[in-house]
């Protein structure tokens, strides 16, 4: 069975973490740490365990604005298209935006903005695998695993306005 952890990005905004062997899995929003996703375990709750521990304090670091890069080792199960989604979304840097458009150009395919926008949406790591840098063309924040308040959050931490 998968260990997690929680830490409080904010006020009313929890993120649950999951680790399985050597490698943070997948996070899920919630609204109070007192509450995890459904069919998580307190019996599996391991806010001890080292890579969880490190995902946390990254994850804090990153809100208190001292952490711009996640080094905490992740890997994401996908299809071979969301994975390549996933590892441009890795290249966004802090502070930046890019488009669904933009990164189904930079893999090549650019009639593929909506399998781009599906792929984010799937994005089993939100926040450490920066998903909510990715807007519309047109500049709206389209949406997000957390809710669009949640991707306003995030971008706001990195001093981004929109």
């Amino acid at each position: 069975m998968p260990n997690w952890t929680v830490v409080e990005l904010a006020p009313g905004v929890a993120l649950f973490m999951e680790a399985e062997g050597d490698a943070l899995r997948r996070a899920v929003f919630g609204q109070d740490q007192a509450h995890p996703p459904e069919g998580w375990k307190d019996e599996d709750r391991a806010d001890r365990d080292p890579l969880l521990r490190q995902a946390a304090k990254e994850l804090k670091d990153y809100m208190a604005g001292k952490r711009r890069v996640f080094s905490v080792p992740f890997e994401l199960d996908g299809t071979e298209f969301q994975c390549r989604v996933w590892a441009e979304l890795c290249k966004i840097p802090f502070g930046e935006l890019s488009t669904y458009a933009a990164i189904a150009e930079a893999l090549g395919q650019p009639k593929a903005t909506r399998a781009v926008g599906a792929a984010n949406g799937r994005n089993p790591l939100p926040v450490i695998v920066p998903c909510h840098r990715v807007i519309a063309s047109d500049g709206t924040l389209a949406g997000y695993s957390g809710g669009v308040e949640i991707k306003r959050l995030l971008l706001r931490r990195e001093g981004i306005e929109l």
